[in-house]
């Protein structure tokens, strides 16, 4: 089914169709009989974060016994990380069958129905896009496994993404960065704009904190909407963050009249912004499960405890690939899926907190992005910088990005290896023999989600 996929036009590649629609994913779920309306949602969006977030929502709502359908991209390891029952694989049978009314719809029923937005010939039109199709494919599996309730991260954007189709419990948004500029526009209100598309009538918006020129866009979206808006500096507050190899412990303060004032809480990856993700989860949680009792009293569902409890345990059994994982212990290696300057400086500083300066750095990153603020970032924190190929499923250029980053940081500092798997003996070889106050050198492979699903593989496998 998933090699199926990859012939239609995947945006993630680099492809593009004509135009982006959401009537067109409207109309696809029409001929499905609408699957994305077999469970209550919650839909998520931002620039850094919303995996984990959309990750740990699935296992805190797994823990207290819903049937959670967790939709997230990209994959590290297997693309049915994609779509999930809660942090684990649906059954085969599920993707069979839910991907046998997919090709039927797919090959069938739309091109008899000739509708012009999918037709390749049309001013308009293009065939549908892997994207679409997947997305697709999530709610017919959410619908074959009869599950409970769907957890949905967007794809890009917000507004035209084809998740969009939802009608969800609550909306949640984390962090805005400049991101998709060529598509999303180059500025943050206009991200920040096409985020707020998830924003729906009447539902709440949960707000992850953000830089002003972002809120004030949410805060006009949210009152165009009549959505009332849970803005996270405002209610609640973290505190007693410890930060270990093992993950992050702090303490969560709300505000809010139906919460409890303070707990404690864990969750199972190192980092502050681990902790802000967790809190953000927990926060739409509660407003979510508040939101699906008052609107469905009378279901079994309505009366499952969220409690505490069931939170600390799903957090402690969400685990997610390619967000800050420790792969190797000799040397000491850790992979992380930052591909923004904002989640790459969170990201070394978390490194160097717990495993000191002067590391290794393996670093690639798909030809979008801005490599030179990423050198600027990651300069001084490394004894020795590899500049590599964030895998080929996106387009990238390792030639540039080492240019940019010997402007910065120096061609002694750096070197080019385009050659992941040579890029990684290199790190490991480099990590061993130098020998920092008698101690091997950690290694840190960062830039891309594709560069980590690369050195995952050689390491791992």
């Amino acid at each position: 089914m998933f090699s199926w996929l990859e012939q239609f036009i995947n945006l993630e590649r680099g492809q593009r169709p004509k135009s982006f629609l959401l009537e067109r994913m409207e109309f696809l779920t029409e001929l499905a009989g609408h699957p994305e309306r077999c469970a209550p949602s919650i839909h998520i969006a931002g620039s850094k974060g919303k995996g984990s977030v959309t990750g740990m929502l699935a296992a805190m709502l797994t823990a207290s016994g819903f049937r959670a359908a967790r939709y997230m991209s990209p994959h590290v390891i297997d693309i049915r990380e994609r779509i999930c029952l809660g942090d684990s694989y649906f059954s085969e049978e599920v993707y069979c069958s839910a991907g046998d009314v997919l090709r039927y719809i797919a090959e069938e029923r739309l091109p008899a129905a000739g509708n012009p937005l999918f037709d390749a010939d049309a001013p308009n039109g293009c065939e549908p896009t892997f994207w679409e199709l997947l997305t697709l494919l999530f709610f017919l599996c959410a619908r074959c496994a009869d599950c409970d309730v769907m957890v949905v991260e967007t794809g890009m954007g917000g507004r035209l993404d084809s998740t969009n189709v939802l009608d969800p419990l609550i909306s949640v948004i984390t962090l805005i960065e400049l991101e998709h500029t060529a598509i999303l526009g180059g500025t943050i209100e206009k991200i920040a704009g096409e985020k707020a598309g998830i924003i729906k009538k009447g539902r709440p918006l949960i707000l992850a904190k953000q830089g002003n020129e972002a809120l004030q866009v949410f805060k006009k979206k949210a009152e165009e909407k009549n959505s009332p808006l849970f803005y996270f500096p405002e209610i609640a507050e973290l505190s007693n963050i410890k930060i270990s190899p093992q993950g992050t412990d702090f303490t969560l303060s709300i505000s809010h009249p139906s919460f409890i004032p303070h707990s404690s809480f864990a969750v199972p990856l190192p980092g502050k912004v681990q902790a802000e993700n967790a809190a953000l989860a927990i926060v739409a949680l509660k407003i979510a499960m508040q939101v699906y009792s008052r609107e469905n009293s009378g279901s079994e569902e309505a009366h499952k405890e969220i409690c505490n409890e069931t939170i600390c345990l799903g957090l402690s059994n969400f685990k997610i690939p390619g967000r800050f994982e420790e792969i190797g212990e000799t040397p000491r290696f850790i992979i992380d899926g930052a591909h923004t300057p904002e989640s790459l400086t969170l990201c070394i500083e978390t490194f160097c907190s717990l495993y000191g300066e002067g590391g290794i750095l393996i670093f690639g990153c798909a030809a979008d992005k801005d490599a030179s603020a990423m050198a600027g970032i990651a300069h001084s924190h490394f004894t020795k910088i590899i500049i590599t190929t964030p895998g080929s499923f996106k387009a990238s250029n390792p030639s540039h990005v080492y240019e940019t980053f010997v402007k910065i940081a120096g061609q002694e500092k750096t070197a080019l290896v385009e050659d992941t798997r040579e890029a990684v003996k290199l790190a490991v070889d480099l990590a061993i023999n130098k020998n920092h106050f008698g101690n091997q050198l950690p290694v840190l492979g960062t830039g891309s989600f594709y560069l980590v699903s690369e050195i995952r593989k050689i390491i791992c496998l």
